[in-house]
């Protein structure tokens, strides 16, 4: 018998030792304690109802004019909130599994980090780092897609054709579509760090002003190494993109800047890429809708739960239960 067709209102034989209750009947023990504890409780709990959407609207105005007047520390606590916040969650649950994805993402995104923040910087780093961070975005994207399949997959019934119970599929595909979101958003805010920090260390770009250095001809602005073919050649390795500014880069350093590190203007002279001629794939366009969803999954993994445990503060500090 399941908890779903079982009656919780039945009566337990109070004289009957505890150890000696049925599973079931324990359940409705417990159901039981709880109403009682409860009872007379609905004016208190339109009070926890009333304190959780007050709270909720506060909090987001709060945080819409912080990022809106101080976004570099807005998006550097949210960067560790995403980071900090579903480690600690996960070691109070003893989520073993996302605890150990966790752990290697962070020790090889903090030696990358390493390498990119450390001055001065060597030629191969901006390379590096992009192809780290770029291998993220595509695995985080691969995770999501599969994941979504496999959701389609048990909303058409394909899991009765393996002999699988729909919840087994569906909690597969919820879990990969959880780590290509959570590890695609939480890779891109990274290397966007990585990105500015690279760029204004190798001196042919600065966030505001003008860069410290000439840049000279064929030399890539994003990793400053010599280019090795011009923008008409077919290279071996990679090909020479040229901006409609007229400035020449890397095919991966620029796909890497404007993909990777969330820019979409020169890294030189900061004038704004025609994306639709520098990707022919639409997926790979930033997109408007795709930065809207990864700004809704940094408040519901960085801010939420923050939000949350101060609504829990506030009703534990009223006695409120």
């Amino acid at each position: 018998q399941t908890a779903a067709n079982m009656n919780l209102h039945e009566p337990v034989d109070p004289n009957k030792p505890f150890d000696e209750l049925t599973p079931e009947e324990k359940m409705r023990l417990e159901h039981i304690k709880m109403y009682e504890k409860h009872k007379g409780h609905e004016s208190m709990h339109m009070e926890m109802v009333v304190i959780l959407l007050v709270t909720l609207i506060i909090a987001q105005v709060v945080l819409v004019e912080w990022k809106k007047r101080h976004y570099r520390s807005y998006s550097l606590m949210t960067l560790l909130a995403l980071w900090i916040i579903p480690f600690v969650l996960s070691l109070r649950s003893q989520y073993w599994r996302f605890i150990f994805f966790w752990l290697i993402f962070s020790c090889i995104t903090g030696l990358v980090m390493r390498k990119a923040i450390r001055k001065p910087i060597s030629g191969t780093t901006p390379r590096l780092v992009y192809k780290w961070f770029y291998f993220i975005y595509k695995l985080s994207y691969l995770l999501g897609i599969i994941g979504y399949i496999v959701m389609m997959f048990t909303f058409f019934g394909v899991n009765f054709i393996f002999n699988q119970p729909p919840h087994t599929w569906m909690d597969v595909g919820l879990l990969l579509v959880f780590y290509g979101l959570y590890y695609g958003v939480l890779g891109r805010d990274i290397s966007e760090i990585c990105a500015d920090k690279m760029a204004c260390h190798i001196g042919y770009y600065t966030p505001k002003g003008i860069p410290t250095r000439h840049l000279e001809r064929n030399v890539c602005a994003v990793c400053g190494n010599q280019l090795l073919t011009d923008v008409n050649e077919s290279g071996v390795i990679e090909n020479t993109y040229k901006l409609t500014c007229d400035h020449v880069f890397h095919e991966f350093c620029i796909r890497g800047w404007c993909i990777v590190g969330k820019k979409q203007t020169c890294p030189y002279c900061k004038e704004k890429v025609d994306l639709k001629k520098m990707f022919c794939n639409p997926w790979e366009r930033p997109h408007v809708l795709y930065g809207q969803l990864l700004d809704w999954i940094r408040w519901l993994v960085a801010w939420q739960p923050l939000i949350l445990f101060i609504v829990q503060g506030i009703n534990w500090m009223l006695g409120l239960e």
